[in-house]
């Protein structure tokens, strides 16, 4: 069975059990899985014969989805979405809330909505760009009181001096 490399004959496990019986592989180089498989094996054998289970997938569509699919057709790679960065908004999720909003409102039809949506974000994302560029490099734009921030700038300075004191 060990000789044999062809998932037909045998399973998985089995053919694993094979290994580990004749010494062709060491018990401690056994894959993390096959005790796992052991301790909680499946109901029933994984074979490459056994015919898939015939289950209804449920569709999972957000009306969202549907949004976003029309504005990334129109919009193939105008967009650069930075996925690190966690703390700002995509394009893609401030078309959506203004899109959303817009149809809220209720006084256009889809396709206006669509543009008017459109015009508005390259608006946004302009004014998120112009604030970017006059805030000072490496900090975001807070909304901040100034007194605060003074009070925080204040005691975050240190004096090479304290340092170096013994």
């Amino acid at each position: 069975m060990a000789s044999s490399r062809l998932e037909k004959i045998g399973t998985i496990v089995s053919r694993t059990q094979g290994l580990l019986r004749s010494g062709a592989m060491k018990w401690d180089d056994r894959p993390l899985w096959y005790d796992i498989v052991k301790a909680f094996p499946p109901k029933e054998e994984p074979r490459f014969d056994r015919p898939a289970p015939n289950v209804s997938v449920k569709p999972i569509f957000y009306p969202e989805d549907i949004i976003r699919s029309k504005f990334h057709k129109q919009n193939r790679n105008q967009y650069v979405t930075n996925l690190a960065d966690t703390r700002n908004k995509t394009a893609t999720q401030h078309f959506v809330e203004i899109y959303q909003n817009l149809q809220q409102q209720g006084a256009l039809d889809e396709e206006k909505v669509f543009e008017t949506a459109q015009e508005l974000l390259d608006e946004k994302l302009t004014q998120l760009k112009y604030e970017k560029a006059a805030a000072p490099v490496g900090q975001q734009p807070t909304s901040v009181a100034p007194t605060q921030l003074a009070n925080d700038t204040k005691a975050k300075t240190v004096q090479l001096e304290d340092i170096f004191k013994e």
